[in-house]
């Protein structure tokens, strides 16, 4: 009964091993999960008195499918005051959440067997999608030498007659890598005078530790027209369940007909979350933003410092977003056995880094309170110290 291109379609195990963890819990479980990308502060109260507000006022009704104009004025304008890209609201589309965003762009450009280079490791849904969309991913290794980072050498190598587009997540999820602005000029480089598109997700943009947030599109009039820029509010604004993404291409036919597929799934995202969104991509609320950026920063130095004291398993210092990617190699080459028996035996949920197209990793997500990070690190390292001591 099942259509082939659903059959094909993996489950998320980001999404799956959270709701495992809740599960067991409501049993009556003592879990401690580090397995959600969700911030666990709240959303700023000011843009919550903006949705009440549209409730209040009635704002309740079917909006324009690319959003209202006010709102895609005021993503232009962060783009412009924010990034240095000068994107025309008619340039924007607004979906509910950045994953329908990625969803709508290869479902508009993707044919079958056109072939998208995107490096590991990756976020877990974009090979599924490229694969839905009749797509082939095309897989870059990356590792800790390079910071988990394509290098511009890697992806000439990788390019083809049927390469369509790369993805790039900067900062990234899992990893919290950040390309700087040289290593993007060199990719930059690589695509002149191709077709190539490049689909920057910058989801993260506002998390970053010790370093500078550079947007892909900024780098050059020849990135600009080839680069689409993707982005929400979910992560660095704690607005994940507002369901707010949005997309920007100077390429007005793309937009148009990502408008189209919208109208005829979804059409337009929540109208009461439009008007909140407006408030949060105005600069009110920044202060806020940066006070959940340095929490984040503390939070993510003491659990390097704590996972790297215990014996077998090492983890870099991230640039950015609230993930670490502990290395496990010394002490298992298969991941899912290895936080399977974690949450079982410990009660620590992690996500394996086979999820994410690496194997010999987990994910541990930051955006929890330093207690609790204290509590599961600790659980971590008995586990660890009393199933791999040598």
């Amino acid at each position: 009964m099942l259509s082939q291109r659903i059959q094909a379609l993996s489950p998320s195990l980001t999404i799956a091993v959270a709701t495992l963890a809740k599960e067991l819990k409501a049993a009556g479980k003592d879990i401690v999960s580090f397995s959600a990308g969700e911030p666990d502060f709240d959303t700023p109260k000011r843009i919550k008195e903006e949705a009440i507000k549209a409730i209040n006022d009635g704002f309740t009704k079917y909006t324009a499918v690319a959003g209202i104009p006010e709102l895609l004025k005021a993503i232009s304008d962060k783009l412009k005051r924010e990034n240095g890209l000068n994107y025309e609201p008619n340039q924007i589309i607004v979906s509910n959440g950045a994953k329908q965003s990625l969803f709508n762009l290869f479902q508009t450009v993707i044919d079958e067997g056109d072939e998208v280079i995107i490096p590991a490791p990756y976020w877990v849904t974009y090979p599924e999608q490229v694969k839905y969309s009749g797509g082939i991913p095309v897989i870059i290794d990356t590792d800790e030498k390079s910071g988990f980072k394509m290098t511009a050498d890697q992806l000439k190598n990788a390019i083809t007659p049927k390469t369509k587009m790369i993805v790039l997540t900067s900062p990234s999820n899992p990893t919290g890598s950040v390309y700087t602005k040289e290593e993007l000029i060199q990719i930059a480089e690589v695509l002149k005078e191709t077709d190539i598109l490049v689909a920057s997700d910058e989801m993260y943009e506002k998390l970053v530790y010790g370093t500078e947030f550079v947007a892909a599109a900024s780098i050059s009039e020849d990135m600009f027209q080839r680069t689409i820029t993707i982005n929400g509010l979910s992560k660095s604004v704690a607005m994940t369940g507002w369901r707010f993404g949005y997309l920007a291409s100077p390429n007005k036919e793309l937009i148009t007909a990502m408008d189209n597929l919208q109208s005829q799934s979804t059409s337009n995202i929540n109208s009461i979350t439009q008007k909140a969104a407006i408030i949060a991509l105005s600069g009110e609320v920044d202060e806020e933003i940066e006070h959940m950026r340095q929490a984040f920063e503390a939070r993510a130095n003491e659990a390097v410092e704590l996972l790297n004291e215990i014996d077998g398993i090492s983890v870099l210092k991230p640039q950015g977003a609230f993930y670490l990617f502990v290395n496990i190699k010394e002490i298992s080459n298969d991941s899912i056995e290895f936080c399977k028996e974690l949450l079982q035996e410990a009660g620590v949920a992690v996500v394996p880094g086979i999820g994410f197209g690496s194997e010999g990793y987990f994910r541990f997500s930051f955006a929890t309170d330093i207690t609790t990070i204290r509590d599961g690190i600790r659980r971590i390292k008995k586990f660890v110290d009393t199933k791999y001591s040598k």
